[in-house]
């Protein structure tokens, strides 16, 4: 599709290149790499939605999703009365990116599975897609929201521009990679694609000031991106439409977030042969990724045979545009009153990491309201500072890098570095570290025969299987009252 130029020439938009990219990707598939990390992606938010029932968040936005009411299309994980698609996908979407465990696009600094994968898993159900029109729509979704996300990278800043300016690019651009996928699974052609772009424009939102100072709504984004997501989709079935030239627009997505300052040339570059999708961070830790590193150099320091008691005082080096993330403020940092406060906090990193856990180094289990108030944790926090590293600063945010400078009770000084995160194409998680990291997001609500028949069921998504298949097994959850769970197995 084409916009006429003040000068009166006609040009093609970015949206309408976009578009087009879907069309064909779903009409003619993605490569097998792109398939095979969706698969992944698949399974990871499943069982991240369903680990996230053990929040009063997801509790409460499950009944609010079913006060709604409304016809039985697509299923919550969790649940077993079915809601509409767009409620589904709410909820889903909240699930998923509630324990912060969720993947990430480097250097855009989003997290597109938690909103995109959502909302394709309720549209697929809803009108009966296969598993290989899932994975199509699922791989064009990602690739679009991070695309958009990289328009708003600027390297010269080096940091995103949405991040600057305090917007919560998962949920902005993710709302509109979710639109892309749920508008191929309702059969839209590159039109229809182009104007569910459109509206959802108009729907996608969210400030992350609560990485700050507080508060769960970030929880929120993701449900409301994937929401927003199916809604546009629908109603631009039913007929309503969106500016062709709404990303580059002079009142269109960019102007309006980004006040014009963006990057076009990363949405089209490369547009259909060089995909994203496979390169997006698979998330070890459910706690914000600026502090990974900082876990990871506790490890490293308790296997040097550095322990608590041996601690005078910690310096965290990380990128100085994180420190208002995980550092400041210091007081709030080193004495989180929540788990979910711990998650964004660089003292609390260092202290899990040194001291140990569960998971793939530290868990679900390590990031407790009791664990945030322990007494040996907050002595041990009370002694670390945050600051800006110039080496993590020359990194950022390609890796979000650590530098932990230790002084010890007896004089020494030990450092650890840590300058890529473990979980991105530097540091890859294997098969079998997906599979654990699954096994222990499910553990003590899906049986483990349940559990890997589902494993295997999403890893194997394909033309022959119903995407709905993936979503049965979720709808109630069920563990033997004589088995113990692996929860249990690893902490006696």
């Amino acid at each position: 599709m084409t916009v006429t130029t003040p000068m009166g020439t006609a040009a093609p938009t970015l949206g309408a290149a976009l578009a087009d990219f879907a069309v064909d990707a779903y009409r003619d598939g993605v490569p097998a790499e792109v398939a095979g990390s969706v698969r992944e992606r698949v399974l990871d938010v499943l069982g991240l939605c369903v680990a996230a029932h053990r929040l009063e968040t997801s509790a409460m936005i499950v009944d609010h999703v079913l006060d709604q009411g409304g016809h039985a299309q697509a299923t919550i994980v969790g649940v077993p009365t079915r809601v509409t698609a767009a409620q589904a996908a709410l909820a889903n979407g909240v699930l998923a990116h509630s324990l912060d465990y969720d993947d990430t696009h480097l250097p855009s600094v989003l997290h597109p599975s938690a909103s995109v994968v959502p909302a394709a898993l309720a549209t697929a159900e809803h009108v009966g897609a296969d598993g290989e029109q899932l994975v199509r729509a699922v791989a064009v979704g990602l690739e679009v929201a991070v695309r958009l996300g990289m328009a708003g990278y600027d390297a010269e800043l080096g940091n995103s521009v949405f991040f600057e300016h305090g917007q919560h690019a998962t949920s902005i651009t993710g709302a509109m990679g979710g639109a892309v996928a749920t508008s191929l699974l309702y059969g839209a052609d590159a039109a229809g694609v182009l104007h569910a772009l459109g509206l959802t424009a108009s729907m996608a939102s969210g400030i992350i000031e609560a990485n700050r100072t507080g508060g769960t709504v970030k929880r929120l984004h993701c449900g409301i991106a994937a929401q927003s997501a199916v809604t546009a989709a629908q109603l631009v079935r039913r007929g309503f439409t969106g500016p062709p030239s709404v990303l580059e627009g002079r009142f269109g997505f960019f102007e309006a977030w980004l006040h014009g300052r963006f990057f076009p040339a990363e949405i089209t570059d490369g547009l259909g042969a060089d995909w994203a999708v496979p390169g997006i961070f698979f998330k070890p830790y459910p706690a914000n990724h600026f502090t990974h590193t900082t876990v990871d150099a506790g490890r490293a320091l308790a296997a040097r045979g550095l322990t608590p008691d041996m601690v005078a005082a910690v310096t965290v080096g990380v990128a100085s545009s994180t420190v208002r993330t995980v550092g400041e403020p210091l007081a709030v940092k080193q004495a989180p009153e929540t788990g979910y406060q711990a998650q964004f906090s660089g003292p609390y990193a260092f202290a899990a990491g040194l001291i140990g856990g569960g998971g793939l180094a530290v868990g679900l289990d390590d990031y407790t309201d009791a664990l945030a108030t322990d007494p040996v944790r907050r002595a041990l926090m009370a002694k670390v500072s945050v600051v800006g590293d110039p080496r993590c600063d020359a990194i950022y945010p390609h890796q979000f890098p650590a530098v932990v400078t230790v002084a010890t009770t007896d004089g020494r000084t030990m450092v650890e570095e840590v300058l890529t995160n473990r979980g991105g194409p530097a540091r890859p998680l294997s098969a079998e570290e997906l599979g654990r990291k699954f096994r222990d997001n499910v553990a003590g609500r899906l049986a483990d025969p349940i559990a890997v028949a589902l494993r295997d069921a999403v890893l194997d998504l394909g033309a022959a299987t119903p995407a709905a298949s993936v979503m049965t097994p979720l709808a109630r959850f069920t563990q033997p009252t004589d088995q113990p769970t692996h929860e249990q197995e690893m902490h006696p």
